[in-house]
């Protein structure tokens, strides 16, 4: 039994002292140059101008796992993709009912307003 997974051991013993031993070599030899503008807050080129640890608006989350969801679902057609042929009509028609109710699901959250950022626009 070990001797099937050895070779994956062997693998990670490598990869991790690899990894290890870059990060060492960068921190002993590398340039620091610390200067007021490195050691500052990086905000999109922008000077900082709030607290890093201000509250943002509950719907920026919203939009965001939506983002996610719809996303993930989105992965699912490469695989149907790569091996559409073999599934002949039925995965067409699978394919199909699963798009139809990812578009359900988006007209849905659409008519709630959950993509209004503004009361004026719609972030679609």
């Amino acid at each position: 039994m070990l001797e099937v997974y050895f070779p994956i051991f062997v693998l990670i013993f490598i990869v991790t002292g690899m990894a290890l031993l870059i990060l060492g070599l960068s921190f002993l030899f590398g340039r620091k140059f610390p200067t007021r503008d490195k050691l500052s807050t990086y905000e999109c080129g922008q000077r900082p101008f709030e607290d890093a640890r201000g509250r943002f608006s509950v719907k920026f989350y919203l939009i965001a796992i939506l983002f996610i969801i719809f996303d993930i679902e989105v992965v699912f057609l490469y695989p149907w993709a790569v091996i559409y042929r073999k599934l002949g009509l039925f995965g067409l028609i699978e394919m199909g009912i699963f798009l139809l109710i990812l578009l359900a699901g988006y007209f849905y959250i659409l008519k709630k307003g959950a993509l209004k950022w503004e009361e004026g626009g719609e972030i679609i």
